[in-house]
C-alpha cells in the first residue's frame, strides 16, 4: 500500500473514485491536486495538526476529497450521520470540538439549524452552494496552491458510535503525529491480506460514507491504487446493475442489503452478471444463517465476514469455506484472542455464553465518558463492544446478541437475535425486531415488531400465524408471545437495528399504563 500521491505519479489518469449513478469521476492526479488544495484550505481556516473538523453530507466525490485533505494536514475528522436531527448532529459537532463544520447544499434548508448547534467560533463551510453564515468550500479550495502543506502529516478519524444502545460517543485514540504515508496496519491486514484487494480491484461501496467501515474501506482502496465506485444510496437492483456495469471485484455490504436483493423477483436477480465478484465483505450487523447460505448459493463462496467495531480494538474473520464448516460463526480473531467472560469477569469454557471481549492489548476511549470507557474493559487491553456470545471447540466465535437486549423471562436468559434471524426469512416479512417487554408473571415476555413486505396484510390472524410458525422452528421459550406490525423499523442507514427506540417505547407505555 502507498499514499495516493504515489498513484498520482504512476497512474495519474486512473479513476480513484466514481459515483455509480452519475458516472462522475475523480482521477488519481485530480485527487492529488484537490486534496493538497483542501489541506491548504484547512490551514487557511486556522485548523492545525491534531485539531478537528466535522463533515455532514451525502455520498459525493467532495466527501472523499475532504477526507484526503484531512489526511494530508494531520486533521482529526468526524463524519456525522446525515440522518440525525440538527440537535442530534449538534451534540456530536460540539462534542468533537470541531473547528470547522462542512456540509453541502443538499442541507441548505437546515443550514441555520446546524449553525445554531455549533460551538462559538466554528467556521461554517458549504459544498455546492452557500447559505447565510456559510462560505463556499470550492471557492476557498480553488484559491489555494496545489502543493502539500509545509507541516503535513497523517490525519485520522474520530467517529461516533451509532447510538443503538445509548447516546453516541466519540471513539478516540491518542492523536500521534505520523508521517503522511502512514497506513493503518489492521486495515492493511483485513483489506489487502484477508480480502485480497489490490491495484486491479474495483470496489463498490453501497453504504453511507459517514459510517466507519465504508469510510475506511474507501480510503484504503486509494492506498492500493484501486478504483472505488460509490453508490449515492443503496437500491437492490441498482447495486446489481453497478456490479455488472463496472466489473466490480470487491464490495462491502450489510445483511439487510442481502435480504433486499434476495427478495427481488428471481428473474430480476438472475438477469445481472455478478461473476466478477471475488470478495463480498459483510459486517456491522448479524446475518441470519439462511440468508448467508442463500447468498453463497447465488454468488458462490466469495462472502467473507468480520466482527469488529468503530473502537478498532480487535476483529474476527471468516471466509465462506470456514463458515460452511461452522455455520453461524463470525470467525476467529485475526489479532489477539477472544475472552468470554462470566458475570464476575471469570473466563468461561468453550460452548458457554458470556460477554465477548477482545484480548488484544489495544485500548480505546469513549470521548468525554470515562465511566463508559471503564465499563468496557476487564483490564487494560481487554475490552468489549457490548456483545454476548460463545466459542466453539475450534475457537470460532458465535454472537447471540447484545448484552443490553438479553431477555430474562422466568429466570431464563433469552437472546432475541435467533428469533429475529428466523422471522426475517419468512416470505411475508421484510424486517423484524425482538426484545423483552414487562410481564407480571415472568418478569419479561418476548415481543416481536414486524415490518411486512405488504403492509396491507397486517392482521391478528397473520400475527398468530407467525407465532405458530416460529414455534415450529424454535423452542417455545424463544417464540414471541405477541407480535405488532409497523410500516418501517428504525434502522441506521448502515443496517443496524435501533432496537433501543422500540424497547424504550414499549417500556415507557407499560409504566404509563401501570401508573
Amino acid at each position: 500500500m502507498k499514499h495516493p500521491s504515489h498513484h498520482a505519479q504512476t497512474t495519474p489518469d486512473k479513476l480513484a473514485y466514481v459515483m455509480a449513478g452519475t458516472g462522475e469521476g475523480l482521477t488519481y492526479a485530480q485527487l492529488d491536486a484537490v486534496s493538497n488544495r483542501g489541506a491548504q484550505a484547512l490551514r487557511a481556516l486556522g485548523v492545525q495538526k491534531g485539531q478537528g473538523v466535522a463533515i455532514l453530507m451525502e455520498n459525493r466525490l467532495e466527501f472523499m476529497e475532504i477526507l484526503w485533505a484531512c489526511h494530508r494536514a494531520g486533521i482529526v475528522y468526524t463524519a456525522v450521520s446525515r440522518y440525525l436531527t440538527p440537535e442530534e448532529a449538534g451534540y456530536i459537532i460540539q462534542d468533537c470540538g470541531a473547528k470547522v463544520f462542512l456540509t453541502s447544499e443538499k442541507y441548505a434548508e437546515r443550514a441555520a439549524e446546524f449553525a445554531a448547534q455549533t460551538l462559538p467560533g466554528t467556521k461554517l463551510m458549504m459544498v455546492g452552494g452557500t447559505a447565510e453564515g456559510y462560505d463556499s468550500w470550492e471557492a476557498l479550495v480553488a484559491a489555494q496552491p496545489a502543493e502539500p502543506v509545509a507541516d503535513g502529516c497523517a490525519g485520522t478519524d474520530m467517529l461516533y458510535s451509532s447510538g443503538t444502545t445509548g447516546r453516541p460517543k466519540g471513539i478516540s485514540k491518542a492523536w500521534v503525529e505520523e508521517p503522511i504515508e502512514h497506513i493503518n496496519p489492521f486495515l492493511s491486514l483485513l483489506i489487502e491480506g484477508k480480502c485480497g484487494a489490490n491495484a486491479d480491484s474495483v470496489y463498490l461501496s453501497p453504504a453511507p460514507l459517514y459510517h466507519a467501515a465504508p469510510l475506511r474501506f474507501c480510503l484504503t482502496m486509494a492506498n492500493l491504487g484501486a478504483t472505488c465506485v460509490i453508490m449515492e444510496r443503496f437500491d437492490p437492483e441498482a447495486y446489481l446493475e453497478a456490479v455488472q456495469k463496472y466489473g466490480v471485484t470487491h464490495s462491502q455490504l450489510v445483511p439487510t442489503m442481502f435480504v433486499r436483493m434476495l427478495k427481488l423477483p428471481e428473474e430480476v436477480r438472475l438477469s445481472y452478471d455478478v461473476s466478477t465478484i471475488r470478495t463480498a465483505v459483510h459486517a456491522a450487523a448479524p446475518c441470519p444463517r439462511e440468508i448467508k447460505q442463500r447468498m453463497i448459493d447465488w454468488w458462490g463462496p466469495v462472502l467473507v465476514e468480520y466482527y469488529a467495531g468503530t473502537e478498532g480494538n480487535g476483529a474476527t474473520f471468516t471466509d465462506s469455506h470456514e463458515w460452511l464448516k461452522h455455520p453461524g460463526t463470525v470467525g476467529r480473531p485475526i489479532v489477539g484472542s477472544i475472552y468470554i467472560a462470566g458475570p464476575d469477569g471469570e473466563e468461561l469454557p468453550q460452548g458457554q455464553t458470556g460477554a465477548v471481549y477482545f484480548n488484544t492489548g489495544i485500548d480505546f476511549v469513549y470521548y468525554g465518558d470515562p465511566e463508559k470507557t471503564a465499563k468496557s474493559f476487564l483490564k487494560p487491553g481487554v475490552g468489549t463492544l457490548g456483545d454476548v456470545g460463545y466459542l466453539d471447540e475450534d475457537g470460532y466465535l458465535y454472537l447471540t446478541d447484545r448484552a443490553s437486549y438479553t431477555i430474562i423471562s422466568g429466570g431464563v436468559n433469552i437472546y432475541p437475535q435467533e428469533t429475529e434471524d428466523l422471522l426475517i426469512t419468512h416470505e411475508k416479512v421484510a424486517d423484524a425486531a425482538v426484545f423483552g417487554v414487562p410481564d407480571e408473571e415472568m418478569g419479561e415476555a418476548v415481543k416481536a415488531v414486524v415490518q411486512l413486505l405488504n403492509p396491507a396484510e397486517a392482521s391478528d390472524e397473520l400475527a398468530a400465524e407467525l407465532i405458530a410458525w416460529t414455534k415450529k422452528h424454535l423452542s417455545h421459550v424463544k417464540a414471541p408471545k405477541s407480535i405488532d406490525f409497523r410500516a418501517e423499523l428504525p434502522r441506521t442507514a448502515t443496517g443496524k437495528l435501533m432496537k433501543r427506540h422500540l424497547k424504550d417505547e414499549y417500556w415507557a407505555n407499560a409504566k404509563a399504563g401501570a401508573a
